[in-house]
């Protein structure tokens, strides 16, 4: 079997190198060869000069299962499928000093609720080939291009539960017990890049997504229909490859983030790990591409690192998009980490596009540092009330620390729940050394409200050296845990997760 390792293809031509890129995470990211490092050197912690390889984020280095974990508390009965969350799990690394934290082989982490129990408990790498190869294990049929195992996000799609990459790789498909099953082309319809965040507009029954390429002049707007193919792309016009890791999207738009991070091929031809760089010289604009047909439209507003968003709405002769941001210039490719550096935290912001007035109004939604924003996903493209994001104290930790000590008052762990409409907040805090990972909402069957469900994350237990499954009533959100499921071993900082219901539910009526 061919080596389809990193290395391999950033080296020789520069289509060869700008073709093996592939983005992840919070940025982009690269795979590595066959491991080399042993496990006990990846968490060892040390002198914390490589902190994306460490502590919380240190790799796991086995695949488990484990059956009828404990709970405390009890799991609401209709809480009837599965938490999957994926992020990058380094299987070996061949050189901590040319390791970035993005590369990481994916990793799926999974705990099945039913019937107020929490079943299993199971851990997996995707099998890409090289994950195959590493593992020692025949990978099954034909290599497909840009071959990765997909660690950004892990979606539910018509019955399919999808591993997402960004920047070149398929997703994977995986079954109900987290083993690989193929990479998934959407029935032999999606040709070239998908995304890691697409947008699932409900009422449409849409799978929307904006596909990025180093060699493009390009990105794709791409739209899986409600037959589960792809519509051929609409391509929009951009300079300088740029790294397009979010949108956004309306009932009306497509809401496209050119931001300056954009490729750098001689990087990719001297090998860099990640050769996207901060470019000054690439203005920042949104862009809103009329989902029913037409040409772009342009916005130009000042720079910063667009990280992830939270939601997007019409609202009358306006366009409103809530996001994360993070302070200009975001270096992706880190300064000798390991990982991402920023030069501030992240916040959660607004845009306001005033259509009108052809301009686009900055409002600053709450200052504290956090990320990994979610809403109820039933209003996806239309307005919504409430949403959820996290903060980590060991992730400002290693992003900021670069250019400094990190200040006390990023180094909370907490769940944060928004108010919108209000301007209000609500905390569910936890103790030092408990690392909050995304908040993800599920709706409680039959309800009305918009935050009528409950809020599950992953979260370290310092105690227990493990990681706990935390539930908590999103009507009660401050209150004590519903259930805190105990998993048999730590779930690493990582990325994205998405509940996977065995039926579905949702709310009948919002605000």
């Amino acid at each position: 079997m061919a080596s389809h390792t990193r290395r391999k293809l950033l080296k020789g031509t520069a289509v060869a190198a700008a073709g093996s890129v592939v983005g992840s995470g919070l940025g982009p990211g690269f795979f590595t060869a066959a491991a080399q490092t042993t496990p006990e050197t990846l968490q060892s912690g040390g002198t914390g000069a490589t902190p994306f390889l460490d502590g919380a984020f240190a790799p796991v280095t086995e695949e488990l299962t484990t059956f009828d974990l404990p709970v405390v508390g009890r799991i609401p009965r209709d809480l009837d499928g599965r938490y999957l969350r994926n992020g990058p799990d380094a299987l070996g690394v061949e050189d901590v000093r040319a390791h970035h934290w993005m590369i990481g082989d994916g990793m799926v982490h999974g705990v099945r609720l039913r019937g107020g129990r929490a079943e299993w408990y199971r851990n997996r790498w995707v099998r890409s080939s090289q994950v195959a190869a590493k593992l020692g294990e025949t990978y099954p049929g034909r290599v497909p291009p840009d071959d990765f195992a997909c660690n950004t996000h892990v979606i539910p799609y018509k019955g399919r539960i999808l591993a997402m990459q960004e920047g070149g790789p398929l997703p994977y498909e995986l079954d109900g017990e987290l083993g690989t099953v193929r990479p998934y082309d959407f029935r032999s319809t999606l040709r070239g890049p998908l995304a890691a965040h697409t947008k699932y507009d409900q009422a449409a029954d849409e799978l929307h997504a904006i596909a990025y390429y180093p060699t493009w002049d390009h990105v794709r707007h791409l739209v899986i229909d409600r037959t589960g193919r792809a519509r051929p792309a609409t391509r929009i016009p951009v300079a300088d490859a740029p790294m397009m890791h979010d949108f956004a999207l309306t009932e009306k738009y497509v809401v496209i983030v050119d931001v300056p991070i954009t490729f750098d091929g001689a990087a990719a031809e001297a090998g860099a790990i990640v050769p996207y760089v901060w470019n000054d010289r690439h203005p920042m604009r949104l862009g809103l591409l009329p989902r029913a047909g037409g040409t772009t439209r342009w916005f130009e507003i000042a720079p910063v690192y667009y990280s992830h968003t939270l939601n997007a709405y019409d609202h009358s002769d306006t366009v409103v998009l809530e996001y994360i941001g993070v302070p200009a210039p975001f270096h992706a490719a880190g300064r000798g980490r390991g990982g991402p550096s920023a030069t501030g935290s992240p916040t959660l912001d607004r845009w306001t596009i005033d259509l009108r007035a052809d301009r686009v109004r900055p409002t600053r939604l709450d200052d504290r540092p956090q990320e990994f924003p979610r809403i109820n996903e039933s209003l996806v493209s239309r307005r919504h009330r409430y949403a959820y994001t996290a903060s980590a104290a060991e992730m400002w930790r290693a992003y900021e620390a670069v250019d400094g000590a990190c200040p006390d008052e990023k180094l909370g762990n907490y769940l944060v729940k928004h108010d919108m409409l209000r301007n209000r907040r609500q905390f569910h805090r936890f103790p030092g050394g408990a690392a909050v990972s995304e908040p993800v909402f599920v709706p409680r069957r039959g309800a009305r409200d918009e935050d009528d469900g409950y809020v599950l994350s992953y979260v370290n237990d310092p105690d227990r050296g493990a990681t706990d499954l935390v539930i908590l009533s999103a009507q009660d959100f401050d209150g004590h845990p519903l259930a805190r499921v105990q998993l048999p071993g730590r779930v690493p900082l990582g990325f994205h997760g998405s509940w996977i219901p065995d039926k579905p539910v949702g709310i009948t009526d919002s605000c």
